[in-house]
């Protein structure tokens, strides 16, 4: 009978195995190693052609404190970040490692997300950047608790939100929010010439607006304002944890609110025409049709400063 003997390998030292798989010695260092006296190629000044818009980074993922008016009033999540200026034809380039070490002073002090710490955060690296503009946005998810509409057992719902502000030096702050919010919508056209029932989706609502200057967020929520004028105007709400009474409440209310995407953009836009801290919004919903295998769209823009007299 034979036996199978395992023998233990003979594995080379790890510095050659590294060699076998492509490193090699490093070779001779002529280049500077201290910092001022390292070649800066952003500095350069020259004529460059151009002036450029916006010069940055983008998809940094950061951990951040969001603020709520609705519990949880505090939470931590995970911002993505963008960060950008602009440059003028005489400059070569931006220095990309200013954006992510201002990013993480604040960090270290607590950053806490709100359009306050922004604008500040904005001011600081134009100023940073010695250049006489800059740009952040963040966007991220933002939880709040729901009760089922009869048992009132409580559960965690979730939107994406997007701040995006603007400074500049003679311009003053720009200020755009926006929120992704989803709804539940029973067709209208389901309804009218079915016997039994009609068939209802799952709608994503997302809300883009311009916020006045003398908008502050410390007193109202623009978050759960958004939210609101998206879920008041829906079918029916989204809920976490449905009890069948719960079900039953809001499969109803459905069946009495059926709802086209282009009835929830008109719906929702009167909504935040409504408020006035909004200049300019754009609505866009999006349904995920139960019976189709495509999606039902509908947008809708409006500017507050368009109107006349």
């Amino acid at each position: 009978m034979s036996i199978n003997v395992k023998h233990k390998k003979n594995l080379p030292k790890k510095i050659d195995r590294h060699k076998l798989f492509g490193s090699v010695d490093a070779g001779p260092k002529t280049k500077p190693v201290e910092k001022d006296q390292m070649a800066d190629l952003q500095n350069t000044k020259k004529d460059f052609l151009f002036d450029i818009d916006a010069v940055g980074i983008s998809n940094v993922k950061h951990p951040i404190h969001v603020t709520s008016n609705t519990e949880p009033k505090l939470q931590s999540t995970i911002g993505t970040f963008r960060f950008t200026s602009s440059i003028s034809k005489d400059s070569k380039g931006t220095n990309m490692s200013r954006f992510t070490e201002q990013l993480h002073e604040y960090y270290q002090a607590g950053f806490v997300i709100n359009l306050d710490t922004l604008k500040k955060f904005a001011k600081d690296l134009a100023v940073r950047l010695k250049q006489k503009d800059a740009e952040i946005e963040v966007t991220f998810p933002w939880f709040f608790e729901r009760k089922g509409p009869s048992s009132e057992l409580t559960g965690m719902n979730h939107a994406d939100a997007t701040i995006k502000v603007n400074y500049d030096l003679d311009v003053g702050y720009t200020t755009l929010v926006s929120l992704s919010g989803t709804i539940t919508t029973l067709c209208p056209c389901s309804k009218e010439i079915s016997e039994y029932s009609a068939h209802n989706q799952r709608g994503n609502v997302t809300m883009a607006v311009e916020l006045t200057e003398d908008y502050d967020d410390t007193n109202e929520d623009w978050k759960e304002i958004l939210l609101e004028a998206a879920e008041s105007n829906a079918s029916a709400r989204i809920h976490p944890v449905l009890k069948r009474p719960d079900e039953k409440m809001v499969t109803e209310q459905a069946f009495e609110n059926p709802r086209f995407v282009e009835d929830i953009v008109r719906l929702v836009a009167a909504d935040l025409y409504e408020i006035p801290f909004i200049q300019k919004f754009t609505i866009s919903c999006r349904n995920e049709e139960s019976i189709h295998l495509h999606d039902a769209v509908a947008s809708l823009s409006y500017d507050k400063a368009d109107e006349k007299e």
